[in-house]
C-alpha cells in the first residue's frame, strides 16, 4: 500500500479549444478514461474558459482574481500537465496561451512539472502547435516528454471521432495510453521515485 501512495501522480488536463465538441478535448477525455487502467495516475480536467484575459491591472497587492488563483492552485498541486493543444495559425491557441501566462505570473507554478501533449487537427494533426508549446515550456521550466509524440489527422478516413467529439479510434487510444505511461515514468524519474 505504501508503494502505491509513493508512485501516485496527479495530472491536470488543459484543452486549448473552448468548443464543447472539440476533438482535442475528446483526446483528453479518452486519456482520462485510459488513465483508470494505469496504477498511480489520476487526471483532472481543468477548464480554462473562465479565465479573464491576462491584465496585470487585475493583480492587486500581489493577489490574483479568485478564478485565476483557483486555476493557479490546481496547477501548483499537480505533478504533471497534459495539454490538448489544437493548432491555430501554426501555433498554440489564444485561450491556452492566456492560461499559461496567468500561471507563469510570480511565482511561476509551472516550474519543475512534467508535461505531455496530445493534438488533433488537419494534415499535420496539430503538430506545429506542439513545437511552440515546447519552446514556451523551456522558459517556464516545464519538462515535456520527448517520446512518444501524439498527433492525429482528425479528418482522414476512417472516422476518428463521433459527433460529440469523443475519440472512437482504437489505435489512437493505444497511442494515447503509451503517452500516459511515458509521462508517468518520466514524472517518477524526475521526482526521484524510481530508478
Amino acid at each position: 500500500m505504501a508503494m502505491e501512495a509513493q508512485t501516485a501522480i496527479k495530472v491536470v488536463a488543459l484543452c486549448g479549444s473552448l468548443r464543447k465538441a472539440s476533438y482535442n478535448r475528446g483526446l483528453l477525455r479518452a486519456a482520462m478514461e485510459l488513465s483508470k487502467t494505469i496504477k498511480g495516475m489520476e487526471i483532472e480536467y481543468v477548464d480554462i474558459s473562465p479565465l479573464p484575459f491576462l491584465n496585470t491591472d487585475l493583480e492587486v497587492d500581489g493577489t490574483y482574481p479568485p478564478v485565476v488563483e483557483a486555476f493557479r492552485q490546481k496547477i501548483l498541486a499537480a505533478d504533471s500537465v497534459l495539454f490538448g493543444s489544437p493548432e491555430y495559425n501554426y501555433s498554440v491557441t489564444g485561450p491556452l496561451k492566456n492560461a499559461i501566462d496567468w500561471a507563469s505570473r510570480p511565482p511561476n507554478v509551472w516550474a519543475d512539472k512534467t508535461a505531455a501533449m496530445l493534438s488533433a487537427g488537419g494534415s499535420f494533426g496539430g503538430g506545429r502547435s506542439q513545437y511552440h508549446l515546447r519552446q514556451i515550456g523551456v522558459y517556464l521550466d516545464l519538462h515535456f516528454i520527448n517520446k512518444p509524440e501524439f498527433f492525429l489527422h482528425a479528418f482522414q478516413p476512417p472516422e476518428k471521432f463521433d459527433s460529440d467529439g469523443n475519440l472512437i479510434d482504437a489505435a489512437a487510444k493505444e497511442r494515447i495510453k503509451a503517452v500516459l505511461l511515458a509521462l508517468h515514468a518520466f514524472t517518477l524519474r524526475l521526482q526521484g521515485k524510481c530508478g
